[in-house]
């Protein structure tokens, strides 16, 4: 067994979650430009019956066009916001999957090392209540950096909220509309990112594991990266859709939705089924690096955690 797994294995609840925060922070500081294009390719014609022309029209170009009009800073609008975001959601996400997946194993397989069942529906339901803790815990700050990247002063894309700045979101909304208009949204949140969680470890650890049976891989960078390639992908066509329905939901300033169901209703009435791969390309160019940098940036956290947490406990 290699000294990762032994990490894995014994880190607590505690060091999983900032481990997984930390692995998540390092991918999200390459990956914000290419979400910010995302987010405004997926707005694009909102609710628009008519096809006109596109403004952004590949993700490459709407980088380079968002670049020379709002410079860098443009390009990494709601950083600030990511980072405490993907504290929140990753350290859930990462952080409680094998908690609970060990739990459920433990209930299911009474007789058999939890660690060591592989069973693909336990791991997507561990995978999914994760995920849909983290998405709780950070919607605040992804309704605030969905508004801050949605903004433009030169081009409009959607429905327009200025923010200065993270703590001067969270007041505005506070103060509007109190702790409910804080998590505005939050039911499109637990959807997008219980799909997506759902979809990105359990499949990232069954390729891992089958690549590890052929013998053509051992434990190692190789092997986590071609691992995580699979897992980006996946979790790209499982939650695009999802995706699109969160992104129109949170920036939306008034009522334009009454919640995720009523917009994915309406975006396709008045876009077609493929409006809901708005971005998508975006999506593959974000989350395919995301969760290869995530991933293999939490096979270091982890044992460095371990490290530190089996000093402080001795």
């Amino acid at each position: 067994m290699s000294h990762k797994d032994t990490a894995s294995q014994k880190i607590s609840t505690l060091g999983g979650f900032i481990a997984g925060g930390l692995a998540a922070c390092g991918a999200v500081t390459f990956t914000n430009p290419i979400e910010l294009v995302k987010t405004r390719m997926q707005l694009q014609g909102e609710l628009s019956k008519t096809k006109g022309p596109k403004i952004y029209k590949n993700p490459i170009q709407a980088l380079v066009l968002i670049f020379k009009n709002e410079g860098f800073t443009g390009i990494q609008k709601g950083l600030v916001c990511a980072y405490v975001y993907q504290l929140g959601l990753n350290g859930c996400r990462l952080g409680l999957y094998e908690p609970a997946r060990n739990i459920f194993n433990g209930i299911f397989y009474p007789d058999v090392d939890p660690r060591r069942v592989q069973n693909i529906p336990i791991n997507i339901a561990a995978g999914a209540l994760s995920g849909i803790a983290g998405a709780i815990i950070g919607s605040p700050m992804y309704l605030i950096k969905t508004r801050m990247q949605s903004y433009s002063a030169s081009i409009q894309i959607g429905e327009q909220t200025h923010y200065t700045s993270a703590w001067q979101g969270l007041r505005d909304i506070y103060s509007k509309e109190g702790v409910k208009g804080l998590f505005r949204g939050v039911d499109a949140a637990i959807l997008r990112t219980g799909a997506g969680s759902a979809a990105q470890l359990p499949l990232y650890n069954f390729t891992k594991y089958e690549m590890m049976k052929t013998d053509l891989f051992g434990e190692g960078a190789a092997l986590h990266l071609s691992a995580s390639i699979v897992a980006g992908f996946g979790v790209g066509i499982v939650m695009n859709p999802w995706d699109v329905i969160l992104t129109r939901v949170y920036n939306q300033k008034g009522d334009l939705y009454s919640g995720p169901i009523d917009c994915f209703v309406k975006t396709i009435k008045s876009e077609g089924i493929f409006a809901l791969y708005k971005g998508f390309g975006a999506q593959i160019l974000r989350i395919a690096p995301h969760t290869v940098l995530t991933l293999t940036f939490m096979e270091q956290t982890m044992p460095l955690i371990y490290n530190i947490e089996s000093k402080l406990l001795a």
